[in-house]
C-alpha cells in the first residue's frame, strides 16, 4: 500500500497563537540555512534556540499530534523561541548526495552565523540552546571550541564522548563503504519501503524488514538500521502516538554516509575530535574538543533516556568525564522509560520530560532563584551537579 500522509509535510499547525517569522542566512562555506522564530506576547530577556539532529528538522519540535517543545516553552513564559534548520536538516537536499561535510564544518560554519542572526534580530539577550543527537554533538563542539557563546545548553543523548552499542560499532565500520561503493546508494532513507516496486532501495528496505517483526512500519525498520541497535532502536514504541510512528518517513529524512565516518572516528578516539587535522579550513577548531573543557563555563544539562539504544550511555560518560576534570557546573538527568528520540517526540513528553528542561532554563534565565516544582517528582531524581 502506498504511503498516505496524515499530517501535512512541513506544517506549522503544531504551534497555535504565535507570531512566526522566517530568517534565512548563509554560511561562510556557501550554504543557505534557515531559522524560524516563534513569539507570543511580551518579548522576554531570554531566547531559546532549538537544534535538531541528523535526518530530522525543526519539525520534530513543532509536531501537532502532541504538546510539542515550542508550544510548551511559549506556554511557560519563554516567549522568544527559535528553531534552526542547519545542513543536517531533511528540509534541505544536502544529504541526498555523497557529500564530505563533517561535524567540524557544522561547528565552525553553521552555528556562529545562526547565533549572530538571532542577536541581530532579538537584541542582546540571554541565549539558551536545546540540542539533540548529532546536532548536540556539533553544537557542544562549537561551544567547547569557543566559536559560540551562549548562556546555557541542554543536550540530549550524546555530546563530546560518543559511545554506541556493539552492533552499531560493526555498522559504523562497514556501512559507509558498503552503501556508497557496493550498493552504490547515494543515501539511506526511511522512505525506501515506499519506492516503486523492484527498485533497489525498495528491495533493500524489504530485506531489512525481514529482520524487524516488532511492527509493520517499514520506515521504523529502516530507522533501526540507520541508527542504533534494537527492535526498535530510536525510541520506545509505547511512547509514541500512533500517527507519529506511522509518519516516521516524514519526520526523519535520508542521509548519505560521511557523518557516520566522523562518528566512527570519535567512537574510536573516545571523544570528540577533529575529522581531519590537516584541513587548514578548520584551523580555528581544536584537534580535541575536550582539551579546553575547564575554561568553558557554559553550564550544560546532559540528558538521555535510560533505554538509549543509539548512543547508549554517551552523555552519562561525558558528564562523569567532565566532573573528573573538575568541571562541576554541569548537570545530568536520565529519564526512565525513554530512549534516544522519544524525549522530544513522545506523546507524553510535556509531562515526563519538558518540566525538567524548563527547570534548567529558569535556573539560568529569568527565574534563577526558582526551586524544583512538585511536578518534577514524577520524573525520577535528577543527578545532582555537586
Amino acid at each position: 500500500m502506498a504511503y498516505e500522509r496524515e499530517i501535512p509535510l512541513y506544517t506549522l499547525d503544531g504551534v497555535r497563537d504565535a507570531d512566526v517569522s522566517y530568517h534565512p542566512f548563509s554560511t561562510e562555506d556557501k550554504l543557505g540555512l534557515q531559522l524560524h522564530r516563534f513569539t507570543r506576547g511580551r518579548k522576554s530577556d531570554d531566547v531559546v534556540l532549538i537544534i535538531h539532529g541528523l535526518t530530522t528538522s525543526m519539525d520534530m519540535f513543532i509536531m501537532p499530534e502532541h504538546t510539542n517543545l515550542v508550544t510548551y516553552l511559549l506556554d511557560n513564559g519563554f516567549s522568544d523561541v527559535w528553531c534552526l534548520d542547519f545542513r543536517m536538516s531533511n528540509r534541505f537536499n544536502y544529504n541526498l548526495a555523497p557529500h564530505r561535510y563533517t561535524m567540524d564544518d557544522i561547528a565552525l560554519y553553521d552555528f556562529p552565523p545562526a547565533i549572530e542572526k538571532i542577536r541581530q534580530v532579538s537584541g542582546d539577550k540571554r541565549i539558551h540552546v536545546i540540542c539533540h543527537c548529532l546536532g548536540a554533538v556539533s553544537f557542544v563542539m562549537s561551544v567547547f571550541a569557543g566559536v559560540v557563546d551562549v548562556t546555557s545548553v541542554i543536550a540530549n543523548s550524546v555530546t563530546l564522548t560518543p559511545r554506541v552499542p556493539g552492533w552499531s560499532r560493526v555498522k559504523l565500520q562497514g556501512a559507509p563503504f558498503f552503501v556508497e561503493s557496493v550498493l552504490s546508494f547515494p543515501y539511506l532513507s526511511p522512505g525506501s519501503g515506499d519506492d516503486p516496486v523492484f527498485t533497489r532501495q525498495k528491495l533493500f528496505a524489504k530485506a531489512v524488514s525481514l529482520f524487524h517483526r516488532e511492527c509493520d512500519v517499514s520506515g521504523c525498520h529502516m530507522l533501526s538500521l540507520m541508527w542504533g541497535a534494537g527492535w526498535p532502536a530510536l525510541y520506545e514504541h509505547d511512547n509514541l502516538a500512533d500517527v507519529t510512528h506511522r509518519r516516521g518517513r516524514d519526520l526523519y529524512g535520508a542521509t548519505s554516509m560521511h557523518y557516520y565516518r566522523h562518528v566512527r572516528k570519535m567512537v574510536s578516539a573516545g571523544g570528540a575530535v577533529k575529522y581531519d587535522r590537516s584541513n587548514t579550513r578548520h584551523a580555528a577548531l581544536p584537534d580535541d574538543y575536550l582539551a579546553n573543557a575547564r575554561n568553558i563555563k557554559t553550564p550544560v544539562l546532559f540528558m538521555t533516556g535510560k533505554h538509549n539504544r543509539v548512543f547508549a550511555d554517551s552523555n552519562i560518560h561525558c558528564y562523569e568525564r567532565l566532573r573528573n576534570m573538575g568541571c562541576d557546573w554541569h548537570e545530568l538527568h536520565v529519564f526512565p522509560g525513554y530512549g534516544h528520540q522519544d524525549p522530544f517526540m513522545g506523546k507524553n513528553v510535556h509531562i515526563d520530560i519538558f518540566p525538567r528542561l524548563l527547570q534548567h532554563l529558569r535556573k539560568y534565565g529569568p527565574d534563577s532563584s526558582q526551586t524544583q516544582s512538585p511536578s518534577l517528582r514524577a520524573l525520577g531524581h535528577p543527578v545532582p551537579a555537586g
